[in-house]
């Protein structure tokens, strides 16, 4: 599996942000169906909220891609 860092310069970043800037997604839209399809894991544990906020040290999957915030 593949692992991207992502770091952010703020306190958090949404699930839907981090997917479209780590070019995982083309859009908010497409970011949007795939979370509520169930095709996200943060932290090991499926997602359904775009608007989840991730800080450092948090892992998201998608498709047998790992990214990890710092």
């Amino acid at each position: 599996m593949e692992r991207q860092l992502v770091s952010i310069q703020t306190e958090y970043i949404k699930l839907e942000a981090l997917l479209k800037l780590a070019n995982l997604v083309g859009s908010g839209g497409e970011a949007k169906v795939v979370i509520q399809d169930g095709q996200v894991t943060v932290n090991g544990a499926v997602c359904p909220m775009r608007g989840k906020k991730l800080r450092p040290g948090d892992l998201v999957v998608f498709q047998d891609r790992e990214i990890l915030v710092q």
